[in-house]
């Protein structure tokens, strides 16, 4: 009689225990989902005034990017259910397909979006360290030069001087020297560079080119308070260097923009020229003597 009553007491035992291991696996199931769920709603809240403030700064749409808030919830509530699959005994095999199968499709799509992570992750440097913004003039390495038009997550437009579109991708622009003439102060030195003869009268010459500098209509005097008084010109003319058959002069010409600077300097280009003409200044005759030898 005894032995069947302990034999009863322990299989309530053993039913107790599976009631409360059931009921342990169902508290940890929704608190998983309920964590995740958390979670979740702070990245897309996280994420979400992230792109706004960059579709802000890019000038875009920020629903372009609701992907990404929708790519954050497929992998938190992938990695639950994984995390949900391995608690469970039976289904703990489950679970280590779906990890291992994650991780070999997470490599196959990373190797083959490679290049397009690239560039996105480079947007994102781009949008936060700003080397440049649209309506920027820049250079882009030794190749590309015009003014920003579009930035996005993919590449950055820009509009040359010619007018045509230079669509250059972020993780390119990344790995470049940038050039930007607008970033801080727009205002731009421009070097006027010409040779006259060794004969040529070379105040005359620096003279003339202080002139037409200065009755330029994009001329803007740039002199510091410390160089007006200590007299120094507006337009610094320099002797060079000499040169075989001339001498070298350079000119620094202010003016308000690049825009303007490459107006200036194309225009005082054909003055000067002119001006040197009808004062007798002679430009210099540039060539290289070329010897021969019979060998």
């Amino acid at each position: 009689m005894r032995r069947v009553v302990s034999n009863r007491q322990f299989t309530i035992f053993e039913a107790m225990l599976y009631i409360n291991k059931y009921w342990e696996q169902v508290i940890f199931i929704i608190s998983v989902i309920i964590v995740t769920f958390i979670v979740s709603r702070i990245l897309r809240f996280l994420v979400g005034r992230f792109f706004r403030a960059a579709a802000r700064k890019l000038k875009v749409d920020p629903t372009r990017y609701n992907f990404f808030k929708n790519a954050v919830d497929f992998i938190l509530f992938f990695i639950a259910l994984v995390v949900i699959f391995r608690s469970i005994p039976a289904l703990h095999t489950v679970g280590t397909t779906l990890l291992t199968g994650a991780g070999v499709l997470a490599a196959i799509v990373g190797f083959a979006s490679q290049a397009a992570f690239s560039n996105i992750i480079s947007g994102f440097f781009l949008v936060i360290f700003k080397p440049f913004s649209v309506g920027d003039r820049v250079r882009i390495g030794q190749l590309y030069t015009g003014d920003v038009e579009d930035i996005n997550l993919r590449h950055t437009t820009i509009k040359d001087f010619e007018n045509r579109r230079v669509i250059i991708p972020n993780s390119v622009i990344s790995n470049e020297t940038i050039i930007n003439s607008t970033i801080t102060d727009e205002k731009t030195c421009m070097f006027v560079e010409v040779a006259i003869s060794l004969s040529s009268n070379i105040d005359q010459a620096i003279k003339i080119i202080q002139e037409e500098a200065m009755r330029h209509r994009y001329y803007i005097d740039n002199r510091t308070d410390i160089e007006k008084t200590r007299g120094e010109h507006p337009v610094m003319v320099r002797v060079m260097t000499f040169l075989d058959s001339g001498i070298h002069l350079r000119a620094s010409v202010w003016a308000k923009d690049p825009t303007d600077g490459f107006d200036l300097k194309c225009d005082l280009n054909k003055s000067i020229k002119e001006r040197f003409d009808a004062a007798g200044v002679t430009m210099a005759n540039l060539h290289h003597l070329l010897v021969m030898k019979n060998l």
